[in-house]
This record gives C-alpha cells, structure tokens and sequence, in this order.
C-alpha cells in the first residue's frame, strides 16, 4: 500500500498499539489478539529482544490483517533496518530530523515524540506525519486542545497516560488517534499467555473511539 492509504489505515483504526515486552516469543500471538479485537495497527518497540525477527514473523503471520511498525527507533540506521525488515511505519520516543528523512526518503510514515510546541513545530516542518506527544500524562488533555488552537493542521498522538479512563478525553482534545501500551497489552496477560484478555481490551479501546466519532 502507499504512505496515503497507510495514513488511512492508521487513523480509521485511531489506534497505535505498542508492542513492548521482555520475551519475544509471545509477540506474533499479542499481534494475532490484538487484530481480533479490532486493533489493527501495532508497532514492535526496538526495546524487544530480536525486535527485527519478531517483526519478520509477525509480518509473515499476519499479511495485510495488521499495519505493523517499529518503535523506540533513536537513530537512521536502526529506521532503515526496521524498513528493511517490513516496517510500514517508525515511532519514536524524541525528535531527531535524520530519522525523519530516512522515512521520507523510503516513502514509510514517520511519528516521531515531541513535548513542546517547538519540537512539534519542527518536526511537522520536517515532513512527520504524526507528531507523538510523550510522555502524555505529564500534560493531559488540555496540551493538546492548547496545542490545536495555533495549530490545527498537525496531527498529534498522545502516548503514555492513555488508559480507559482518559482515551475519551484525549479524543475530545483533539488527539487524532492514540498511542497504547501496557493499558493495552497487559504484561501479565502475556506472560500467561492469555491472549484473549488482550482480544478484550481491544476491543473496548475500540468501542471508545467508535463512540467519540459518532458524536462528530
């Protein structure tokens, strides 16, 4: 697919669930949970051990059913292996403009972190495609209606701090989808490999954007 239908792809879902644990041998079941449960956007955190060949496996396990990407990438070159393994797209906890070009240059979206409205502001100018506000519980909702009101156009993804408590809220603020991890993908549900709560939990996060669209 094109970076465009990709975008589509990442916004119609409103979700970006980020795959980050100590053991990778679970991880092509939580992708498989979280599909089932109607997340289908996932990004393998740098952070995993093999991180490259879980995302191989992943990739070949579940074709088109899951928009996958690499995250916690700090650097171009570690860009470039994650497209070379079948990223679809990169995240980042910070702002470096290299890691932005590499994306650019092979046609992959790009969410780089950011925390002011400098960093936001640069990173929008350097071609990112979502700005990822990290950590998100440190500023809350009101950021980012603050954030919306001199800057409409951007695109910006709370990640950190989003929970079923707070997703409604950050939505309302303007969030154009969300950044997920452990609230998500419950370590303890890995480690016991109960795949289906993490089906479950997807499912409501799902429920929640679905709710807050049929109010637009």
């Amino acid at each position: 697919m094109s970076r465009e239908d990709d975008m589509r792809r990442v916004l119609d879902c409103g979700i970006v669930a980020v795959v980050r644990s100590a053991e990778s041998a679970p991880l092509v079941d939580v992708c498989r949970a979280l599909a089932e449960g109607g997340v289908d956007v996932a990004e393998i955190t740098f952070t995993v051990p093999d991180a490259l060949d879980v995302l191989k496996a992943a990739k070949k396990a579940m074709g088109d059913r899951m928009l996958l990407g690499a995250g916690t990438v700090l650097d171009p070159e570690t860009a470039r292996a994650a497209f070379l393994a079948g990223a679809e797209y990169i995240v980042s906890p910070s702002l470096d403009l290299e890691v932005i070009g590499m994306a650019r240059r092979y046609g992959k979206l790009v969410m780089p972190g950011c925390f002011t409205p400098t960093e936001i502001t640069k990173a929008w100018q350097a071609g990112a495609d979502i700005i990822k506000v990290f950590p998100a519980e440190v500023v809350g909702p009101a950021f980012f209606r603050a954030v919306r009101g001199p800057l409409p156009q951007v695109r910006i993804m709370p990640t950190g701090g989003v929970d079923l408590n707070t997703a409604a809220s950050f939505l309302e603020a303007g969030a154009c989808c969300l950044g997920i991890g452990s609230q998500l993908i419950d370590p303890k549900a890995v480690s016991s490999r109960k795949f289906e709560l993490i089906s479950e939990k997807a499912a409501k996060y799902r429920d929640i954007i679905k709710a807050h669209r049929s109010k637009a």
